[in-house]
């Protein structure tokens, strides 16, 4: 499950446990580098590329949350694996609910290491990781009636208890809606517990919804919470439920309907005390029809729909969202920048295939890479052609063989200009260009550039 030339990043270790994690990992070709410290450990994932973190927690180590969220902040892809002694079990599921994706308990045995590196690479490598610990309070508004309706519709149900199905194209925020909800709700103190369903497999998924008792498969060293489990007394959000299987579709109807469930391997029937929310791009009323998706469990989540409009059908929000994303962007690099009327009409005139993810990447490039204070209709048509040669290069094979010269010398200037205007800085660079770091450093390795 984990694959050659694997790097990992080892904070605070014992000597021990290298040497245990040395003995496990001896026959996958794995990697490692060893630093000590919370700097230490951000100046090497900002000088080089890891595949995961393994930070090591004990229970009179406060800086290790600090850690965390510095890595979930400069490194969201980078999955972070605590290691633990029986005593600070408690301290590392803190930390999984602050953002770590799993922890070892020490001693482990080598398939334990094993699988729960390997499981949590994959979920690195497939999940659109840009979660991040539960900080401030979100905050909606919307010019548009049927955004509003939406809003007031989250504001009411937020009160109840009543599971919620969010329905709407990707990218219109349907967890930015879900949080609000779980904010305002009387749960608000307690987890907000993310699952995305579409970018885990099946045994996978089965596992990190419901969890595992020790022995309930090969690797399976220890007892493993689900995220039901630790979204107790508060919200789990089921992302893209249209893509979960038939096989846990029906323990899914479990849950559902009766707030009960088994670890993986277990007998014990545990009591889920969590308010669920589910949200799907996908046209659920026809999977139903063609037998893709149970009819009873559809009706148990389908309690009360909301559904989000698309950006184009609510024009009037793009200027609210680029004011804001602009104020929010220009604030945390440092610069002073404002959108100019003629940005703001060029933005409000455009489509948004990719809905307010989209509006949002593209404001926070033009912050960054902008060269004066002010940003025009220039710039922002720039930035759109980007989108758009990149959405066009991504379904056109013949572009790509016939611009290839084009596209590369394109990619060299804009990673030249990311690299300029966050000084250096590659985590930011990789931001601005709205790609992971582990690209950033495959471009800049193809392009010659230090």
């Amino acid at each position: 499950m984990v694959a050659p030339g694997t790097q990992l990043l080892l904070v605070d270790s014992d000597p021990r446990i290298v040497r245990a994690l040395s003995d496990a990992l001896a026959n996958e070709g794995v990697r490692w580098r060893c630093v000590s410290g919370a700097g230490a450990a951000l100046a090497m994932l900002e000088s080089a590329t890891f595949d995961a973190l393994l930070l090591c927690v004990g229970r009179s180590d406060s800086s290790a949350e600090e850690l965390l969220r510095s890595v979930l902040r400069v490194a969201p892809e980078v999955p972070v694996i605590l290691v633990c002694a029986e005593h600070d079990v408690s301290d590392a599921i803190r930390l999984v609910q602050a953002g770590a994706s799993d922890y070892l308990r020490v001693p482990f045995v080598a398939e334990e290491a094993i699988f729960v590196l390997g499981r949590a690479l994959h979920a690195a490598r497939y999940a659109e990781r840009r979660s991040r610990p539960a900080v401030e309070r979100i905050e909606m508004a919307s010019d548009s009636p049927e955004m509003g309706e939406a809003i007031a519709m989250a504001e009411r149900a937020a009160r109840s208890l009543t599971t919620i199905l969010i329905r709407g194209e990707s990218g219109v925020g349907k967890e930015v809606l879900a949080r609000y909800i779980h904010d305002r709700s009387p749960r608000a103190h307690c987890p907000f517990v993310k699952v995305h369903c579409a970018s885990l497999p099946e045994t996978i998924l089965e596992s990190e919804l419901f969890g595992y008792e020790k022995g309930a498969f090969t690797g399976a060293g220890a007892r493993k919470p689900g995220r039901f489990e630790l979204a107790e007394g508060g919200t789990i959000f089921l992302d893209e439920i249209g893509d979960v299987s038939p096989a846990v579709q029906v323990k899914l109807l479990r849950i559902v309907q009766d707030r009960e469930y088994e670890r993986l391997g277990g007998t014990d029937v545990l009591r889920a005390d969590v308010r669920i929310i589910t949200a799907t791009h996908r046209n659920l009323e026809r999977m139903v029809k063609n037998g893709e998706f149970r009819q009873d469990l559809y009706y148990r989540l389908n309690v009360l729909k909301i559904t989000v409009p698309p950006l184009r059908a609510r024009p009037s929000d793009v200027e609210r969202l680029a004011l804001q994303f602009c104020a929010r962007f220009a604030s945390a690099n440092g610069r002073r920048v404002r959108l100019g009327r003629d940005a703001l009409d060029a933005l409000q005139s455009a489509p948004w295939p990719g809905n307010v993810r989209q509006l949002q990447n593209v404001i926070e490039r033009l912050v960054v890479l902008s060269d004066g204070d002010v940003v025009g209709a220039e710039d922002v048509k720039r930035e759109l052609e980007r989108d758009a040669f990149a959405a066009q290069d991504e379904g056109t094979e013949m572009s790509a063989i016939e611009l290839g010269a084009a596209i590369r010398k394109a990619e060299r200037r804009a990673l030249k200009r990311a690299l300029e205007r966050s000084g250096g800085n590659r985590a930011l660079a990789a931001r601005l260009l709205g790609v992971s770091r582990r690209t950033l450093f495959y471009k800049l390795r193809e392009h010659a550039i230090g």
